[in-house]
């Protein structure tokens, strides 16, 4: 949904579903969003080196790795303790100044860490008050983003922003590691700080202020809001089957990387050899999510896309079968890359037409839920693989799990919703907008959906049998500029 004053198909810049692919020139073209990419990129490898730098910090100084897993593994626990909550905080303030704000406050404890001999348990409580910025900061980014791009530049917005992170990921581990082994930890925890005020320079020199979604007379109390945005998401058919699907392929897909460490160290005595291959397997899967994304994105348009979502559904687990027989890690690295490409080609999509179907006021809530659902799966499968693994055969374990993904993502696709519920969703997403903020055009060619299939399960509803009503409708106004 987009603050942009809606188009019709007699102007010259109509927005329609046409299949032509929206090229990352036409999203850079706008202003608004190269403001924020430039934000996210430098927000997101600035995390990645202060995680680098931090565990390496706890290192030296404990010799333990425990205490330096834990203080990597410390920056998700806001997300899995209160993710919902802290992305409903972000619903009541206007999103820009929640950027500008989480960015500005996570740069404190980051400055606190660099003075020197801290006690570790001082250095991963900072660390985890840092990470309390990261689920209102991306969920008012991922609830703004629709205002910037518009409708039909959405997926494309979504791909760049998801490579890039993956990118990020790839980078920051990489320079954080250099830096904290070569010169200093610290240095590489200043660059960091540096990075949360750039973000926010970006953030507030690019993006137009905005009003909340949320008017102060519609808060409740956290807890209530945050059950709002659980029951919005489980309970429509459409967004459910989204948010099921990359839930379980993130569970799936999960496990060769969670346990690429054991799996280096199967045929290889060599420390050096083992630690090649774990970073070939744990890289594999953000360069192939790169890859597809970016290809999937750049050469086909939003029909072709949309009919691949259940083929790359399917694909994801499907490549990863053959790690049962054992290959050599560069092949396991090549398996876990497709697996990582398909999961890149669909997503961008499924998180696209999620954004488009969430009622007015409802984003950020939407993202946390969506953000928490994946962090837990992720957290599960990695434990389950790591438990079966240790009591039968690492190849088996994989190539097993595997399997039953195939047979879970044959079942998800087979009920997946069809085109027509989506397009209603997201009509009646768009017709909770109040009328003073303008909505996105929606495609020209919409059909009325008269669902011949309507849920059977007692008590739900599809998208277009009936209109989702806020408790709380939004009641904000806003004067439509151009960006």
């Amino acid at each position: 949904m987009s603050e942009e004053p809606a188009r019709t198909a007699n102007t010259p810049d109509a927005v329609t579903e046409s299949d032509r692919p929206v090229t990352f020139r036409d999203v850079f073209a706008l202003r608004e969003y190269r403001a924020i990419y430039s934000s996210l990129l430098v927000n997101w490898v600035g995390d990645y080196l202060a995680k680098a730098a931090v565990t390496l910090l706890v290192y030296q100084q404990s010799d333990s790795v425990l205490l330096s897993a834990a203080a990597f593994g410390v920056s998700f626990l806001p997300w899995i303790i209160g993710g919902t909550l802290l992305s409903a905080l972000a619903e009541r303030y206007p999103y820009r100044r929640v950027l500008i704000a989480c960015d500005l406050l996570r740069t404190v404890p980051i400055l606190l860490l660099l003075v020197p001999h801290l006690p570790i348990a001082a250095m991963v409580l900072l660390v985890f008050l840092s990470s309390l910025g990261a689920p209102p900061t991306q969920s008012a980014r991922s609830a703004l983003l629709p205002h910037l791009v518009g409708r039909d530049k959405l997926p494309t917005a979504i791909a760049i922003n998801q490579t890039t992170t993956q990118a990020a990921q790839v980078f920051g581990y990489m320079a954080g590691a250099t830096i904290a082994t070569a010169i200093s930890p610290q240095l590489a925890l200043a660059v960091d700080a540096v990075t949360f005020v750039l973000s926010a320079a970006f953030i507030a020199g690019g993006v137009r202020p905005r009003p909340a979604a949320q008017a102060r007379s519609q808060r409740t109390d956290l807890l209530h809001e945050s059950a709002e945005g659980v029951r919005l998401v489980f309970g429509r058919r459409v967004l459910r089957a989204i948010v099921v699907l990359i839930c379980l392929t993130g569970m799936i897909i999960i496990v060769p990387e969670g346990l690429a460490a054991a799996w280096a160290a199967l045929d290889s005595t060599d420390p050096a050899a083992r630690g090649l291959d774990q970073g070939l397997i744990m890289a594999a899967s953000p360069i192939g999510f790169v890859v597809g994304g970016l290809l999937t994105t750049r050469l086909a348009g939003p029909a072709r896309r949309n009919r691949l979502i259940r083929p790359f559904a399917v694909l994801a687990p499907l490549v990863l079968v053959p790690a049962i027989l054992d290959p050599p890690p560069s092949v396991v690295a090549l398996l876990v890359a497709l697996s990582g490409a398909a999961v890149g080609g669909l997503s961008p999509t499924l998180n696209g037409m999620f954004v488009l179907m969430i009622p007015h006021g409802y984003r950020a809530r939407a993202y946390g839920v969506v953000q928490t659902g994946m962090q837990l799966s992720q957290f599960a499968g990695v434990i389950a693989g790591g438990l079966l693994a240790d009591r039968f055969w690492l190849p088996l374990v994989v190539g097993a799990w595997s399997i039953g993904g195939v047979v879970v993502m044959l079942a998800l696709v087979a009920r997946w919703p069809s085109s027509r519920e989506f397009e209603a969703a997201i009509a009646e997403a768009a017709a909770t907008i109040p009328p003073s903020v303008p909505a996105p055009a929606v495609p020209v060619e919409t059909h009325v959906y008269q669902p011949h299939h309507a849920a059977t399960t007692p008590g739900e509803t599809t998208a277009a049998s009936k209109p989702y009503k806020p408790h709380h409708a939004a009641t904000t106004s806003v004067t439509p500029e151009r960006p």
